[in-house]
């Protein structure tokens, strides 16, 4: 039996106003993580692994960082057809910006069109995951269903913050409860939900319909997970697939089924947290399931320096080339490529982004700090900094400390 032909659309318009300020002048999709990767690249490598090449990324907000990250790094062989490419709003149907989910596929039906796909997979760009999206196509195709929503299980308790899958069965959707209070358990577990991951599969024809019918519905906010499933679940189209049911060749039974929304900075703190330790939540080392990026053209890594006071140290750490370790005590990091560490500086627990220079004396903890961010001997970062060193800092709740780009704490 032949493979279904499969369009996949990224939807990657996001704005990610609760990741300022590393969203300041990038969209979502192509905030830098885990050192060398963006976001994007996390739900291309799941596309592309599980041979689908034929993929167009929706863009719109402040997108150009991500379109540059696309075209020079996700190139396909044009002999074969294959081909990741950008997308921004074209304005095809009027002088309008996307003003939904929905509605960047409605103006882009053009490409699905132009593709002639059986099935569409539809997927968000700002997640971190593993998940081969064969697996589901296949049991959408065998269940005949106009969509597959993808459903990760959560605690009853923690359910609040999602959109809820409801189904009596475990498997048709019977209503779609957008963060709801008191939500239903499942048949099967009744103190655990299913959440939508924001993972989508179509047929062709229920997309069309569906994007076609909310377009003239003008009190609709067109939006996918807002407008698009229950429209197709008041049908009895929509059907849910169990994420745990996913089997990711390569994965360990740690890291198997791992899911995280990095839409704030406290969930993309800790999901840099879940690379560093000895045995990760998330695997980075995975070959069987690569994550895939570019990788820029630098220097390796280094640690200088062996005489006492200015050994170099990094502990349950991710370092990646081009960074430089001068007698700085690093534990719990992600390192990334333009970092340097000078003398006597201690850092613990951060993320620390492109061309940040962290000078002699520094200490910086539980820190965020955006790129172009120059911290000068003597500043002391998340440790009682004082008003005249800590200009321009955002602190957050969890007293995580931000930096914007281009901001500098002076001595």
């Amino acid at each position: 039996m032949a493979e279904p032909r499969v369009l996949g659309i990224v939807l990657a318009g996001g704005e990610g106003k609760r990741l300022n300020p590393l969203t300041a002048d990038r969209a979502k999709p192509a905030v830098p993580f885990g050192g060398i990767y963006r976001l994007v690249d996390f739900v291309l490598s799941n596309l592309v692994n599980a041979n689908y090449l034929r993929i167009v990324v929706l863009t719109q907000y402040k997108s150009h960082s991500l379109d540059r990250h696309i075209t020079t790094t996700w190139r396909m062989s044009t002999l074969l057809g294959n081909y990741v490419t950008p997308v921004p709003a074209q304005q095809r149907l009027g002088p309008q910006w996307f003003s939904g989910s929905a509605d960047a596929i409605h103006q882009s039906l053009n490409l699905v069109y132009d593709e002639q796909p059986e099935h569409v997979v539809v997927f968000g760009a700002d997640h971190v995951y593993r998940m081969d999206p064969r697996q589901m196509v296949d049991q959408h195709v065998a269940s005949g269903a106009g969509v597959t929503v993808a459903g990760i299980r959560v605690p009853r308790s923690e359910a609040k913050g999602f959109g809820v899958i409801q189904t009596a069965d475990g498997r048709n959707i019977d209503a779609f409860l957008e963060k709801p209070a008191d939500p239903p358990g499942l048949p099967d577990d009744p103190d655990t939900v299913y959440a939508s991951m924001g993972n989508y599969v179509f047929s062709t024809e229920a997309l069309l319909a569906a994007v076609k019918l909310d377009a003239g519905d003008e009190g609709s906010v067109h939006d996918m997970g807002g407008n698009i499933i229950p429209m197709l679940v008041s049908k009895g189209a929509a059907q849910v697939y169990d994420f745990n049911d996913n089997d990711v060749p390569g994965s360990t039974e740690r890291d198997q089924h791992y899911w995280r929304d990095v839409g704030t900075l406290d969930a993309y703190y800790d999901a840099h947290m879940d690379l560093v330790s000895v045995h990760p939540v998330f695997n980075l080392y995975n070959r069987k399931w690569p994550i895939l990026s570019s990788v820029p053209a630098l220097p390796p890594a280094k640690f200088v320096h062996s005489e006492p006071g200015r050994v170099g140290t990094a502990v349950d750490s991710l370092v990646s080339q081009g960074v430089i370790v001068s007698g700085a005590n690093v534990r719990k990091s992600i390192l990334s490529p333009g970092v340097r560490l000078h003398s006597r500086a201690e850092v613990e627990a951060s993320v620390l982004m492109h061309n940040v220079d962290v000078g002699q004396g520094a200490v910086v903890r539980n820190a965020i700090l955006d790129k172009n961010v120059v911290v000068w001997p003597g500043a002391r970062i998340g440790v009682d900094p004082d008003e005249d060193r800590a200009r321009g800092f955002t602190v957050t709740d969890s007293g995580i400390v931000v930096l914007g780009k281009g901001e500098q704490v002076l001595a």
